[in-house]
């Protein structure tokens, strides 16, 4: 009974249309390479290490498993600095990043999460490889000997290269390589504290065989292919260090709009040093112009005023460097203020007091800065009652004043003051002031009704501060209530006519404004102040601004709309509308600050959009409620164990799975929409697939997609329908690929996708198996090597090759492992009859150097670890060949493929469309590919073999 019953549940599993339980799950992930990389590698096994030249192409991708869907994060820290993908994270599967840099070396976080559980994170370090070209400098010293005729000249020459990984140097001299203890002349070290990163080469009291050329060669060993780069040096009785001259003055003075050359020339150095002009701006002026080393600034201004150098450089000994300081002149904001007899409290001038009148400007260059006064257009001369003076720049740069003694009637009358400089083409500055019996000191006052000014958010607002007194001063405006910018930015707004005027007033500018009296243009006096108030009002806030409700018909629905913030607080009234016609309308209470509308029972009628208004003076807020009965979209289900099975050698099957979201959120879904249709064209098929009782939370549903056309890819979009109608639809892509299961009778592998059907990279091996395209392969490292497509011909498809380039080396080998396939025994007490098996693959094996492809099988349980079953070595030619061995293993077996490199670079060994039937291998049908060869197992096939297996083990 028992035997029957399973023997049922598993045919169950194979039913169209087949509903399982229980399949949400948490995410997991794991990351894989594909691109340019040189090797990954595993450290500790917890850290793992991608390997990739500077400017190749970085692809890694992130395979998840997790229902539902899990979304994909990746991130990137360096170092202990987070690094954001251009200020973003990437959300995709795969992570593409051409031509890498340096700086985007790193380590690599892909973050999955579906909302189960704690996400899954894994990471991997990316080491990017580079070699810049390297820098011979050169330094010498000469020292005297004391009491002797001789001096002695010592010569340091050294190389430095940037490079990751650390760089290796060597010295020669012209052709002779230069090492430590090979000339007693030369001493070749690196210095503590650089260790690694440089090489000097020392030449001690040089003698004449030292002057030649000298190659320093970096390198990185040809890791990642980056080969050795090198530079040479030529010493002679002439090397000497950069000098240079200037053939300006400094400084140089100049007036806008001017035409300014800097010259500068050199006087010694070899080899012949090389020009080069900065600026203390950071970089020269856009439209300057450079040539040989003379620099040209055309048409000048204030803004490329500063210090420029001409640095000379021929990197023997330090750079030569001149600078000049270029000065434009410059005037601009004239200011004056008039200060009362400072021996009285009074601020008023009058008869018989001292008044001293202020003017200020600045000047470029100060030192040219000149006044002189005038009254009324006459000019005016220091005397004892009119006494010129000018402060010092120390304490208030470029002011001079004007101090009346005894002020008598006739002195009232217009002063002009009158700023110039003396090199002349900068127009003058005049101010104009006046003194008589109406100067008088200012006042501020807030006309009446202008405080507390009451706004609403948006509008534009003046506040106003009425100043009286002549001359009128500047305005400042500033917050009186707390330390914050002014609506431009500012601390502080100046305003002439005492107006603050703000566009677009928002809530946050609510509080206390302060306007001042300034001490320019005015009396110079304490400060005149006046407080003025702003109230901005805004409407309700509300939540929720959106909600989308969906529930079945029948049920109750609750709707509430809550008040977060409002001015006034005291909210007037509230209005419920369906479609804009009224359903209910109130007030609120002082306790409250939110309003229900309650559906007892939802009918057709009932479905539609709710909106609630919530009103103040200052204008409406709004909740809005979609009420529907949509149901929410299928999950589709990617983690099914070979989705893939074929019927006839030009289709294919897929076994299409999703779970329901919500599905008792709304009424029961009687059936699904589905809609298919081949990748690059328009037209959808459609057919309803009927859905009998009632769909539970984490249902898994199954639909068998047939007649698929190989190998094309399709879009498939399923939408549930409830009695509301359609409900929201849910869109995956189907990618054919072999299938793979290494328990039925047939297995086959065309390497089509990344999870390469279980394969398995040995650990302990020198090298991995790549896999790749004609499309993506990069053939500049093997020329007359490798195929030119897969088995099948294609540009597109799959294959899996040994890279035999540098770093490789003859002998190196690369081991791709099979999965386990299961041979289930007839007998219980084992098998006495092995069954045979039938091993087949494409291989491609062309290139001079090709080195050895083995066959191994590998039996679990048995003391010899592997027997070869197949091998060919050498060139075959730039063609596909098929290769088929009879296996007979006695227990659960792998296949091994181990690639062996010959003795150079032109030596990649490929395989394609791997086939493991059961029976003796029979001789394959002339011109038939293994795509088209390889049948996908029987439905029924599987049932009569489970059905066999469990009745025998029963007996």
């Amino acid at each position: 009974m028992d035997l029957t019953i399973c023997v049922l549940g598993l045919l169950a599993l194979i039913v169209d249309g087949i509903r399982c339980q229980g399949v949400y799950a948490p995410p997991t992930v794991r990351i894989i390479h594909s691109g340019h990389a040189c090797n990954v590698e595993e450290e500790r096994h917890t850290e793992r290490v991608y390997t990739i030249r500077e400017g190749e192409t970085l692809e890694l991708t992130c395979l998840v498993t997790g229902h539902p869907r899990p979304q994909i994060r990746w991130t990137k820290t360096a170092g202990s600095v987070s690094d954001r993908f251009q200020d973003s994270s990437v959300f995709n599967e795969t992570l593409h990043i051409a031509k890498i840099q340096r700086t985007q070396g790193g380590r690599y976080y892909c973050k999955a999460e579906n909302g189960l559980g704690s996400p899954a994170i894994k990471s991997i370090r990316v080491d990017v490889y580079y070699l810049d070209d390297p820098v011979v400098t050169v330094h010498q010293s000469i020292g005297e000997a004391k009491e002797q005729f001789y001096y002695e000249r010592t010569v340091f020459l050294r190389c430095v290269a940037n490079s990751n990984p650390p760089v290796r140097y060597s010295w020669h001299r012209g052709r002779e390589v230069l090492t430590q203890g090979s000339d007693k002349g030369v001493e070749i070290y690196e210095p503590f504290f650089t260790q690694g990163e440089t090489k000097i080469l020392k030449l001690k009291n040089l003698r004449p065989q030292d002057y030649a050329n000298y190659s320093c060669i970096a390198s990185v060993r040809n890791v990642c292919g980056i080969p050795d780069r090198s530079v040479i040096f030529r010493l002679t009785n002439k090397t000497a260090s950069p000098s240079i001259k200037l053939l300006v003055e400094d400084p140089i003075v100049v007036n806008p709009g001017q035409t300014v050359s800097l010259v500068c020339i050199t006087t010694g150095g070899e080899p012949p040093p090389i020009l080069t002009w900065v600026s203390s701006n950071d970089s020269l002026p856009q439209r300057s112009v450079v040539k040989g080393g003379t620099l040209t600034l055309p048409a000048i201004t204030s803004d490329e005023a500063g210090v420029y150098s001409c640095v000379a450089s021929n990197n023997v000994g330090n750079p030569a460097k001149k600078s000049t300081t270029i000065v434009v002149r410059a005037l601009k904001k004239g200011r004056f203020w008039i200060t009362p007899d400072p021996y009285h409290n009074d601020d008023h001038i009058q008869i018989g007091r001292e008044v001293k009148i202020s003017c200020q400007v600045e000047a470029t260059p100060p030192e040219e800065l000149t006044f002189s006064w005038l009254k009324n257009g006459r000019a005016l001369r220091s005397s004892e009652r009119m006494v010129i003076t000018q402060t010092d720049p120390d304490i208030s740069p470029g002011t001079t004043n004007l101090d009346i003694i005894d002020l008598k009637f006739t002195d009232f009358g217009t002063y002009t003051c009158v700023a110039a400089l003396k090199g002349g083409g900068i127009p003058e500055i005049s101010i104009d002031v006046n003194i008589s019996s109406t100067t008088v000191p200012p006042n501020l006052t807030v006309p009446r009704g202008k405080s507390p000014l009451v706004a609403r958010e948006g509008d534009t607002v003046e506040l106003e501060c009425l100043v009286s007194g002549k001359p009128k001063p500047i305005i400042l405006w500033s917050r009186a209530d707390k330390e914050a910018p002014m609506p431009d930015g500012s601390m502080q707004m100046e305003s002439y006519d005492g107006v603050l005027r703000i566009v677009n007033v928002s809530r946050e500018m609510t509080g206390s404004y302060r306007c001042q009296t300034s001490q320019y243009n005015g009396f110079n006096v304490k400060p005149r102040e006046a407080i003025v108030e702003l109230i901005v009002q805004y409407p309700p806030t509300v939540e929720p601004v959106f909600m989308e409700m969906r529930q079945g018909l029948g049920r109750p629905v609750v709707m509430t709309c809550r008040v977060l913030r409002a001015h006034p607080s005291r909210v007037l009234r509230f209005e419920w509308l369906l479609s804009n016609r009224l359903l209910h309308a109130g007030a609120f209470d002082a306790q409250r600050d939110e309003t229900e509308y309650t559906i007892r029972s939802l009918n057709r009628d009932g479905w539609g959009e709710y909106t609630c208004n919530v009103i103040n003076e200052a204008g409406a807020g709004k909740c809005t409620f979609q009420v529907t009965g949509k149901a929410y979209p299928p999950e589709f289900y990617y983690d099914t164990y070979n989705p893939l099975w074929q019927n006839r050698p030009r289709v294919y099957g897929f076994k299409l799975q999703w779970t329901q979201m919500n599905p008792n959120a709304v009424d029961r879904i009687v059936a699904y929409r589905l809609g298919i249709r081949q990748m690059g064209l328009q037209r959808w098929w459609e057919q309803e697939i009927p859905v009998d009782g009632t769909i539970n939370k984490g249902e898994l549903m199954t639909h068998n997609l047939t007649e698929l056309i190989k190998p094309e890819s399709y879009e498939v979009r399923l939408t549930p329908i409830t009695r509301f109608g359609e409900g929201d639809s849910a869109i995956r892509i189907v990618t054919y690929s072999a299938p793979i299961n290494p328990h039925l009778r047939e297995f086959h592998c065309s390497f089509e996708e990344e999870p390469i059907c279980m394969f398995t990279q040995d650990k302990n091996d020198d090298f991995d198996w790549t896999r790749h395209s004609a499309a993506t392969r990069d053939t500049k490292y093997t020329p007359n090597t490798g195929p030119s497509g897969d088995h099948s011909g294609s540009k597109q498809g799959f294959y899996m090759y040994i890279e035999t380039s540098r770093p490789r080396k003859e002998g190196d080998q690369a081991r791709l492992i099979s999965p386990f396939f299961n041979v289930a025994p007839k007998n219980p007490y084992g098998i006495t009859n092995p069954p045979a098996y039938c091993f087949g693959f494409f291989y491609h094996m062309y290139g001079k150097h090709i080195g050895t492809l083995n066959a191994f099988l590998k039996q679990k349980g048995q003391t010899a670890s592997e027997g070869l079953v197949w091998s060919l070595s050498g060139n075959q030619g730039d063609r596909w060949k098929q290769a088929k061995v009879s296996i007979h293993p006695t227990s659960s077996f792998q296949v091994v493929l181990q690639g062996i490199r010959g003795p150079g670079i032109e030596g990649d060994i490929a395989i394609d469309d791997i086939t493991l039937e059961e029976g003796e291998c029979r001789d394959p049908p002339p011109n038939l590919s293994a795509k088209a060869l390889s049948t996908s197992c029987h439905i029924w096939l599987l049932c009569v073999t489970l059905v066999l297996t469990l009745l025998e083990g029963q007996r």
